[in-house]
């Protein structure tokens, strides 16, 4: 939960009560970056990380070999690289991970923590780990299947037990793909994680039997596949899959995708090629993932843009009149990342996970998506109050999917605190005004917003 720190300033509007101004309290969700080494030499330096938006930075990542060694090199964690990052990061006061894994890492994963190799393989990481100064490992074991179970499992309990035996404690994150197989294998192992986020993107492709479908929406919106009658993946179904395995919700976060999915061509959709959501097809179309930087620089058109109020995902859609040249491009956008910290407070989770900072940032330019999630995570902040006639007016700034409670209290010292309004924000967000009648009759009154409510 987000609170608002209250700080009286008596008599501030001379109607003879004692009202407040709030001042923003610590952040409540983790947001954690994925950074890969990749991006260091000319795409993104460290020196262009805003780490004012980030709580933590996982440095992508460390290749494990099926003889329990790893491989630096190939995604560019090279000696220059990781002190460059940890040392910018400690100097901002954040935290910096290092990732083992990858996509496609499971044969290799599976070679490291057989039991031959286990042991050795830990004690490489943590080397690594401990040499180059991060504050913990994140492991990204993909795909994760049931027949991974007893070696995930041996290798979470031994990478746990080494890292609690350095001081200070190591941090130990997880990144989990779509769907998480099986649910209570994660559900088992989340007191050994300080983090578990999961890969709310990914969640469609043209697949035999499936439709065209976002890259990382909120929820599904109830809509189900004509050929199985199944729902369509969201992230909420990703949660509801984990919560209901037993996963504590303080654990997770869920993905924001800087990167989206362009579908092209195909046919027997309505419009002929793919150009919309939900549409079925006699012939697949392609499907190419995109930076979100290369989406605004080559497709985007105001003209072209749509928001799913169901899904709460952002696309845009090119219909070529009679052709099947046409194109359905799923993509997260400023709402869209506002909207899924307004999701994560509201279904109390623990954060938010980004795949990749890289993937928005074009050099000597601010980062769109990323300031629009700096921002949530700054909202509500400060509440502005004046009269208003005979009443009081109290306004704060808004993200969409935000829900918000306004209280106040006569008395701060006793603690007791009394609702005025809860509101709902299903649309952009903005500012929002809250008119308090009561205040004129009262000695004092003091404010404070709540989100969740």
């Amino acid at each position: 939960m987000r609170k608002i720190a209250a700080t009286c300033l008596p008599g501030l509007l001379g109607i003879g009560v004692a009202v407040c101004l709030a001042e923003p309290a610590r952040a409540d969700l983790w947001c954690t970056g994925y950074y890969p080494g990749w991006e260091q030499y000319s795409t993104m330096p460290a020196s262009q990380i805003d780490f004012t938006a980030l709580t933590h930075v996982i440095h992508f990542s460390l290749i494990p070999n099926s003889d329990g060694t790893l491989d630096s090199s190939g995604n560019s964690l090279t000696p220059a690289n990781c002190s460059d990052l940890v040392s910018r990061a400690h100097s901002a006061g954040k935290k910096a991970l290092v990732c083992v894994g990858g996509g496609s890492s499971q044969t290799n994963f599976q070679g490291a923590t057989s039991s031959s190799h286990l042991s050795a393989f830990i004690t490489n990481l943590v080397s690594f780990m401990s040499a180059c100064n991060y504050d913990g490992v994140d492991i990204d074991w993909e795909p994760l299947d049931a027949s991974d179970t007893a070696q995930y499992t041996d290798f979470v309990n031994g990478l746990r037990t080494a890292l609690n035996a350095i001081s200070p404690r190591p941090l130990l994150a997880a990144a989990i793909a779509s769907p998480p197989t099986p649910a209570s294998l994660i559900a088992s192992l989340q007191n050994q994680f300080d983090q578990i986020n999961l890969m709310t993107y990914d969640l469609s492709g043209p697949y035999s039997g499936w439709v065209t479908w976002f890259n990382a929406p909120i929820y599904s919106g109830g809509f189900r596949f004509p050929s199985t009658a199944g729902l369509v993946p969201s992230t909420d179904g990703m949660i509801n899959l984990v919560t209901n395995a037993g996963v504590a919700r303080s654990k997770l976060g869920i993905g924001i995708a800087f990167y989206g999915d362009v579908w092209a061509g195909g046919s027997g959709t309505t419009t002929g090629g793919a150009a919309l959501p939900r549409q079925s097809w006699t012939t697949a179309p392609t499907m190419t993932a995109v930076a979100y930087k290369r989406i605004l620089a080559n497709y985007y058109q105001p003209a072209l843009y749509h928001w799913d109020t169901n899904a709460q995902a952002a696309y845009l859609s090119i219909d070529n009149t009679g052709s099947n040249n046409d194109k359905f491009i799923s993509y997260d956008d400023e709402r869209t990342c506002q909207s899924k910290v307004s999701f994560a407070r509201n279904r109390g989770l623990g954060g938010v996970m980004i795949w990749e900072l890289g993937q928005d940032h074009q050099a000597n330019q601010p980062d769109p998506l990323l300031q629009a999630i700096k921002q949530a995570l700054a909202t509500p902040g400060a509440t502005a109050i004046a009269a208003s006639g005979q009443n009081v007016d109290l306004s704060f700034p808004s993200v969409p999917l935000g829900s918000y409670r306004l209280q106040w209290s006569s008395n701060l010292a006793a603690g007791s605190w009394n609702s005025l309004v809860v509101t709902n924000v299903t649309g952009t967000g903005g500012v929002l005004h809250v008119t308090d009648p009561a205040a004129l009759n009262q000695p004092g009154r003091f404010y404070r917003v709540q989100t969740p409510p």
